[in-house]
């Protein structure tokens, strides 16, 4: 069984950081692309960047370019997303979720498992 548990949220001023991690068990971690997604009060959930299983090649949502970098270690099963200078629009629930594939993708559908989530709130 394949299990993503997400940590590293909480409560941060605007133009703060943090850094979440992903710990990935149950499947081979390295086969994977993965990727980290967020969903805020009233809206759908979006894609927020992604990894290749390599980790040689990432993809990031246009609104965290720059700010957020998304990063793996397969020797711990583990994916990362740091993110600088954040705002208050950043507040939301952040999930990591893998998909077998080799390139990054950010369709959500296309990723088969999910983490729990945690929270991440950002006060101006």
């Amino acid at each position: 069984q394949v299990q993503l548990v997400e940590s590293g949220g909480g409560l941060m001023q605007a133009g703060g950081s943090l850094r979440l991690s992903c710990v990935a068990s149950g499947r081979t971690f390295s086969r994977d692309a993965m990727g980290w997604f967020r969903q805020a009060p009233g809206k759908e959930r979006e894609f927020v960047a992604a990894i290749s299983r390599s980790g040689s090649s990432t993809s990031y949502a246009d609104s965290v370019k720059g700010r957020f970098t998304i990063s793996r270690d397969n020797a711990k099963n583990t994916v990362y997303l740091q993110m600088n200078s954040l705002k208050p629009e950043d507040t939301a629930v952040y999930y990591c979720a893998g998909d077998p594939s080799y390139y990054p993708v950010q369709a959500g559908r296309r990723y088969d498992y999910w983490g729990q989530g945690t929270q991440v709130t950002v006060s101006s």
